[in-house]
């Protein structure tokens, strides 16, 4: 398990981190959500030991990073694919993570095997790389030592179609076998489709979390009427909170039974009644972080 307890990081007078709490479990994939500069990367690097918290505390397996024996045979870490030295190949970048940790090189040619990059990728200085092949690459390093945690930020990046679809695979594979995926990424299609559990961060603090299937539920009902306005006038009526959607909607506060139920009432014939959880991850990651992005503050 990854726990993070009442975590905060200032830099000067920025508090780029504020009193953060959250786990990440086993056998699930939580996906770690918030717009440009909301803290995800800072909480990462304090997990990880790179970056000293200004208080509380960030946990992996019980214990500090720092206080691992062998890290990288318990977590997995992926925080910048670009980081790796370009002028190594790939082969050798595995051969050293190996080496580092004490495993038998054998475990290099099962990596690049996991991640199919092939010997004459492998082969290649890591500067010729394409920013996918570098993600294939750092996902190998993280996964060579066989650790029980996976702390990846933004790893889809630079992946074509297929390659997402690997790695969303990979990822659930990990997880379906015991393991803990913590994952960050703005891509929200790929993490609503992967994701259990879902941790929301805004201007360092957290906005919500729980798992993926209750903060969707709780987005209300999808509403569309050819009388829009008369709609809107019976779900005023019945105390029903509304957020226009398009010409001839709303998204409601309510459930759909009672939405259905102050539409009947009022002789409003309806074109499309649902759960908002339809609507997907985007619409409920933008409000709740509307006040925090970056678009939103220059609003």
């Amino acid at each position: 398990m990854i726990k993070v307890t009442e975590l905060s990081r200032l830099y000067g007078g920025l508090r780029a981190v504020d009193d953060v709490t959250f786990s990440a479990r086993p056998g699930r994939v939580t996906g770690f959500l918030g717009p440009n500069g909301a803290g995800k990367s800072t909480t990462m690097r304090v997990m990880v030991g790179l970056t000293p918290p200004s208080a509380g505390q960030a946990t992996v397996l019980g214990r500090r990073y720092a206080d691992l024996p062998n890290p990288g045979l318990e977590v997995g870490v992926l925080l910048d694919a670009s980081a790796q030295h370009a002028g190594r190949t790939g082969r050798e970048t595995l051969r050293i993570a190996a080496r580092t940790m004490g495993l038998p090189l054998s475990r290099v040619d099962e990596m690049l095997d996991t991640v199919s990059l092939t010997e004459t990728e492998a082969g290649r200085r890591v500067r010729h790389y394409s920013l996918g092949m570098r993600q294939r690459l750092g996902i190998a390093t993280a996964l060579i030592g066989d650790p029980e945690v996976l702390i990846l930020d933004e790893p889809a990046n630079g992946l074509d179609p297929a390659g997402i679809r690997w790695m969303r695979e990979l990822l659930r594979g990990f997880a379906n076998r015991g393991g803990t995926v913590l994952l960050s990424s703005h891509l929200l299609h790929e993490i609503e489709v992967i994701a259990d559990d879902l941790v929301v961060i805004g201007n360092g603090r957290i906005v919500a979390q729980g798992t993926k299937d209750e903060l969707l539920a709780s987005a209300g009902t999808i509403v569309r009427a050819g009388a829009v306005a008369d709609l809107g006038s019976a779900l005023a009526a019945s105390g029903i909170k509304v957020v226009p959607m398009g010409d001839d909607g709303f998204r409601a506060d309510a459930d759909p039974d009672e939405v259905g139920k102050a539409a009947h009432a009022a002789g409003v014939p309806l074109r499309e009644l649902r759960t908002a959880d339809g609507a997907g991850l985007e619409e409920m990651f933008l409000e709740l972080t509307a006040d925090t992005s970056r678009e939103g503050a220059a609003a």
